[in-house]
């Protein structure tokens, strides 16, 4: 835990923090967010978390979320302010200061000390202290080794425990993932020992679906997916128009590019989405196949092995041709893939 003991003695004292985390955030980036921002305060300190974009509304329970402040224009000078007065910034669940948008340039600018707590592959050089493990399954874990370590693992209360299970259950896709490991089960029977109510997380999480969204997935299904049998690959577009059909809102995309792994005998997915401002692209894998490395290679990405993510600039149609182009460069490492 690199850092730890610097990190508690930052904290021994009252101060201003800022947590952000990556845009578009998802069930850990919130969870991690809001679980430290409930540990600080208990500590005394003053907290407040700042998202460079909104988030999906089925993680609006989360305990904190009311006072999150969601980055945008009309509150520009306030956040600027508000990064300012920051004595700590802490920034988690992201390893680059262009995963949070326009956050980025006032983050770095800031006269506060940056702490990093992340789990993703070679984090960029910005912060001044960090928690940093891309063995970890998810930031949740992080933030709970940081408490625990800390000495104060009787401060997690319900709240708190059902913010870092959601972050947890998420990013180890309900404990199937590869990065499921004896710690993580240990983590999470230690957030249960405290009586959370694990069904009703889930159901929050995953049963908690808008008609229009079950919609879009059928006609994703039926329509959109596409299966490559001779590469082992399966894939998914999505231009602007069809998400403005379906009254696509934040986060009614995720998970999406799951369906498309699980078709059998594919060993690598992704889906493509016109974003407007460019096409996002979020890849997945099984096994030893590294999606990590194509993304980062072809389409200005990173993240894990088996998940990570890129973008294009190129059209939706040209960044699906580039796509088709690259994917049989990878097929002796597919076909091999089991």
């Amino acid at each position: 835990m690199q850092d730890l003991d610097a990190i508690g003695e930052l904290l021994q004292h009252p101060q201003t923090i800022l947590i952000t985390t990556h845009q578009n955030p998802d069930a850990d980036a919130m969870g991690s967010s809001l679980g430290l921002a409930a540990y600080l305060k208990k500590r005394g300190h003053r907290v407040t978390v700042v998202t460079p974009t909104d988030y999906p509304q089925s993680l609006h329970w989360l305990a904190g979320n009311s006072d999150v402040v969601v980055f945008e224009e009309r509150v520009r000078t306030a956040v600027t302010q508000l990064v300012d007065e920051a004595d700590l910034l802490f920034c988690l669940d992201f390893s680059s200061l262009d995963r949070i948008r326009e956050l980025g340039a006032l983050i770095r600018q800031a006269r506060g000390r940056k702490i990093l707590i992340d789990h993703h592959l070679e984090p960029e050089s910005f912060a001044d202290l960090g928690l940093w493990d891309p063995t970890a399954a998810a930031t949740a874990q992080l933030i709970f080794r940081l408490i625990v370590g800390l000495g104060h693992k009787d401060m997690i209360d319900v709240p708190m425990a059902e913010c870092l299970y959601a972050g947890l259950m998420t990013d180890t896709g309900s404990f199937r993932h590869g990065s499921t490991t004896g710690d993580v089960h240990r983590m999470a029977a230690d957030l249960l020992d405290l009586r959370i109510d694990v069904s009703s997380i889930h159901r929050r999480i995953y049963d908690n679906t808008s008609l229009d969204k079950l919609r879009m997935l059928g006609y994703v299904l039926n329509e959109k997916l596409v299966v490559v049998p001779e590469y082992k690959f399966a894939y998914i577009t999505l231009s602007a128009e069809e998400l403005k059909r379906f009254r696509s809102k934040t986060g009614d995309t995720e998970g999406l590019v799951n369906y498309a792994l699980s078709v059998e005998g594919v060993v690598m997915a992704a889906i493509l989405i016109d974003r407007g401002e460019e096409i996002r692209i979020s890849f997945r894998s099984v096994g030893e196949f590294s999606v990590r490395e194509l993304a980062s290679t072809h389409f200005n990405g990173g993240g894990h092995r088996n998940a990570a993510g890129g973008r294009s600039r190129l059209s939706l149609a040209e960044t699906e041709d580039w796509l088709l182009s690259v994917v049989p460069r990878y097929q002796q490492q597919l076909a091999e893939t089991v």
